[in-house]
């Protein structure tokens, strides 16, 4: 359905309105990690790595086992989260300069409706703290998409890297300084190159600060963890605490800071009305080998549309208005748009296309399944496989982000049971044609309904 009025119009409509009071209305936190493997937490199985917030989070709350990331690397999942778009609607993929870079000339386009705006327009009090990597340029940052104020680096924290040293010494060496990666306040920089060993206490320092600044009114805090992605570096509080190593060390000092969110919501008096998602943009870096995370019993990892490098570890919270338990349902960063819209009484634009879906029925108890059915899988601007159900058929298939340098097209489609064979390993589609053909027949109704744009990552600036 379309609506009459444009986003923009909607927008001064609702800032007309009387401002909402806290209570009214829920606030939302989303916590991203960046590059963490669904096998990381100890909730999610693994056996060394100690996450006892999390696991606690997920004990009162809901762990959900097949939740997915819109994308397989950092830049198109991240426009996925914020706009409950596919990155083919917007620009935000490519098939040959995967992510942005320090000398990419564009960003997320400003028509783009994200949580933000959509939220601000509605008397949302908006922050975005930690990595961005959806355009560094002034025109594209967070203050440019309603966020009020924006603390963080704008880009991959191994980026601008001056040292040809391997990063796994690096990192062992706490060579920090070789990565002249930029802190910004807002839009100016200050601090470059940053100290990364501090970034995730400073990181959660802020959202703490900001959960007490906007207690009064209903907020919306996006916390985007520069970490697991390597380098990996972690506060001297953190260092050789965890049997699990460096890479340990630093998911038990994200945990630590999920502890901290979970605090400053309690003192503030704010808990029982905060609804908060902790999940990641795709699944880990396997090339680093140690450095790189786990996906569990998954296959491959970041940079593929096999499980391992889309199904994500996810954990939502809301005390007293949850209804606690494990999720089996399928879910995606692409729906927390529409879901928070939904509980926040905001309607959404009907002049384009949203690929999220409302998870409040589930999130609150009162839908027994998911409404998400399906999943596509893009690896860059193109379809590789379609889940629909607890089947889904690969179309094409590529290994991890370093590796692999042409997709592999299999004579016919490959098709996997995930509920019995989560890991991928057994395909199936010759026991199941008609299972093949409908997925077939689904991947082309959706690929037909998708008005795709030209890829805006290429651009570099002075071209």
């Amino acid at each position: 359905m379309k609506f009459a009025y444009s986003f923009l119009a909607l927008t001064l409509l609702l800032s007309l309105l009387p401002p909402a009071h806290a209570g009214e209305r829920p606030n939302f936190v989303v916590i991203f990690c960046d590059d963490l493997g669904y096998g990381d937490l100890s909730t999610f199985g693994h056996p060394t790595i100690k996450t006892p917030h999390l696991d606690a989070m997920a004990a009162t709350g809901q762990k959900w086992t097949n939740f997915y990331a819109a994308a397989c690397v950092c830049t198109p999942s991240r426009a996925g989260l914020l706009t409950g778009r596919l990155p083919v609607r917007n620009g935000m993929c490519s098939d040959t300069r995967r992510v942005l870079f320090p000398d990419s000339a564009n960003g997320l386009p400003a028509t783009e409706i994200t949580i933000s705006s959509a939220l601000h327009g509605a008397g949302y009090r908006t922050a975005a703290i930690g990595k961005w990597h959806l355009g560094h340029l002034p025109a594209f940052l967070p203050t440019a998409h309603c966020f009020e104020s924006y603390y963080g680096i704008p880009y991959s924290n191994d980026m601008s890297r001056t040292s040809k040293e391997d990063q796994l010494e690096l990192a062992e060496q706490e060579k920090w300084s070789v990565y002249n990666v930029p802190l910004l306040r807002d839009t100016e920089v200050i601090e470059q190159p940053v100290d990364q060993r501090t970034i995730t206490k400073r990181y959660t320092e802020e959202t703490v600060k900001k959960i007490h600044e906007f207690k009064e009114e209903p907020f919306f805090l996006y916390l985007a963890h520069s970490l697991p992605h390597i380098p990996l570096f972690r506060g001297p509080e953190f260092k050789e605490v965890s049997t699990g190593g460096i890479y340990g060390d630093v998911i038990e000092e994200i945990d630590w800071s999920v502890g901290q969110v979970q605090k400053a919501l309690e003192e503030a008096g704010v808990a029982e009305n905060t609804l908060v998602v902790f999940t990641s943009d795709n699944g880990p870096w396997l090339r680093f080998k140690t450095h790189g995370g786990t996906a569990g019993m998954l296959r491959d990892g970041k940079g593929s549309t096999w499980e391992g490098g889309m199904r994500e570890p996810t954990v939502i919270s809301w005390p007293g208005r949850i209804k606690p338990g494990i999720i089996h349902g399928m879910g995606a960063t692409l729906d927390l748009l529409p879901t928070f819209a939904s509980l926040a009484g905001v309607e959404l634009p009907g002049d384009r296309t949203y690929d999220g879906y409302d998870l409040s029925g589930v999130i609150l108890g009162t839908a027994e399944t998911s409404p998400r059915e399906e999943m596509f899988y893009y690896h860059g601007e193109q379809l590789y496989a379609v889940r629909k159900g607890l089947f889904k058929a690969h179309f094409k298939t590529k290994t991890s982000y370093v590796g692999q340098k042409e997709a592999v097209v299999p004579e016919r489609p490959l098709l996997y049971h995930l509920g019995e064979d989560p890991g991928e390993q057994w395909d199936i589609g010759e026991k199941h044609p008609e299972v093949l053909e409908e997925i077939t027949a689904l991947a082309a109704q959706h690929e037909a309904g998708v008005e795709r744009v030209p890829s805006l990552l290429p651009a570099i600036i002075g071209e």
